[in-house]
């Protein structure tokens, strides 16, 4: 694998009030030029300086490079490895651009990322104009408006910009990245992957405009047969790491004004599909996908026509922009909060057989202040009682654990907060 992460600097703040709201019009026009290139497609041209693959990223790499020069705070890498399968038989070079704004914490990062490439009906069909506008352009405007956002900011974790190639051919950029996160000791937080986030018209002509899908695993994928079976026993089904991101990025959501629900929706990716967040979540991290609230079929992976007066093709026509922006403010919200928190607790641990009161306890977190204890009914999905404590243990009387769950976050002096960690047994994997 070849690999060049250079080294990073620390970039400035600018106050809460100074936060600037996604803008459509720069989504639509990041959209538009990348449509220009006239196909994405991965084994499509990376020469030419006007189509394809290569001068699709080259120009994404400099947009990020642009902000980078304007903060002082985002240095852009490009990692690569060749990759052969049914769909590159004859093997491809895939890269994956990044943009990585260190933060105090180097080593532990937020991942926002979305695949650049695109096709249409034949996925081996590399000349035809492939416009790729929802599917991924969408995603990609997103990464990018995101770093011009957060940029004007500073953060605990180190946030990596990810815009990836290959994701049709294979979800190769996705595995390209999490093995590089595995490799480098990365300590990944989150992981939000953005694919086709951009229309509101669904294949059934509706309007789906007030929420987003949030597509999150619960037990994870990565853990070893008795780890499952232990957090099965202690009814951690639906409290898995990306299940606990996806709750996380649902309250977030409704915090903004004018903004998107979050639909939690409870399976990896849609039924029988996947994205780039799948390798993330075999290798252990917590990782979901957005996706938009009505899919249009007939305006992905389809050469551009029409028959029977139906027109086929992924264009910005049938995009809506003002929806992306929202979809991009709960992202970066999303970023904001957990690159400023601290690291989750890495275990909780229960105590209170045969009791009606509950013992919690769990590890110290670096840059906590306070911890947060979750508790709700066994019949309850979200959390619906808290309590703050300094120390790292606390006794829940009247709270049997019997019949409620428990979860920790960690808290950091101005408030931002970490995951919820479930809690159980000693024995079970966090």
């Amino acid at each position: 694998m070849r690999i060049i992460l250079p080294l990073l600097v620390l970039l400035v703040a600018l106050p809460a009030q100074a936060q600037v709201a996604p803008d459509p019009a720069r989504l639509r026009s990041t959209v538009e030029h990348l449509v220009g290139f006239g196909t994405r497609h991965t084994l499509s041209d990376t020469e030419s300086p006007t189509r394809g693959i290569g001068a699709a990223r080259r120009w994404a790499g400099a947009e990020l490079a642009k902000i980078g020069d304007a903060c002082g705070c985002i240095e852009v890498a490009n990692i690569g490895r060749s990759f052969t399968g049914p769909r590159a038989p004859d093997g491809v070079e895939v890269v994956d651009v990044l943009g990585f704004q260190k933060g105090s914490d180097p080593k532990r990062v937020v991942i926002i990322m979305a695949h650049i490439d695109s096709r249409v009906t034949d996925v081996m069909n590399i000349t035809s104009d492939a416009p790729g506008a929802n599917d991924n352009g969408s995603g990609t405007a997103l990464v990018l408006e995101a770093a011009r956002i957060l940029s004007k900011e500073k953060f605990q974790a180190t946030i990596v910009y990810a815009l990836l190639s290959g994701e049709e051919q294979g979800l190769w950029g996705g595995q390209l990245l999490a093995d590089t996160a595995k490799e480098k000791g990365w300590n990944v937080t989150a992981v939000l992957n953005n694919d086709i986030v951009g229309n509101t018209i669904g294949q059934d002509g509706k309007r789906y405009a007030g929420h987003v899908r949030v597509f999150s695993e619960g037990i994870r994928a990565a853990d070893a047969l008795p780890d499952q079976l232990a957090r099965r026993a202690d009814g951690g089904e639906d409290d898995g790491p990306s299940r606990a991101l996806a709750k996380a990025i649902d309250g977030i959501a409704g915090t903004i004004p004018g903004g998107l629900d979050v639909f939690v929706d409870r399976r990896p990716d849609r039924f029988g599909r996947g994205g780039d967040h799948i390798p993330f979540l075999a290798l252990g991290y917590p990782a979901v996908r957005f996706s938009v609230a009505g899919e249009n079929w007939d305006a992905q992976h389809q050469d551009l026509r029409t028959e029977n007066g139906r027109v086929y093709g992924d264009t910005p026509d049938r995009m809506d922009f003002a929806y992306l922006a929202k979809v991009t403010a709960i992202n970066v919200a999303t970023v904001r909060r957990l690159a400023n928190a601290p690291p989750a607790p890495g275990t909780v641990t229960l105590k209170g057989d045969l009791s009606f009161d509950t013992q919690v306890t769990w590890e110290a977190v670096p840059g906590a202040v306070k911890y947060r204890v979750y508790w709700r009914r066994n019949d309850a999905r979200d959390w619906t009682s808290h309590r703050d404590v300094t120390g790292t243990q606390a006794v829940l009387a009247s709270v049997p654990v019997d019949d409620n769950f428990i979860g920790v976050s960690a808290i950091s002096a101005d408030g931002s907060e970490s995951l919820v960690t479930f809690g159980g047994r000693a024995t079970v994997r966090r």
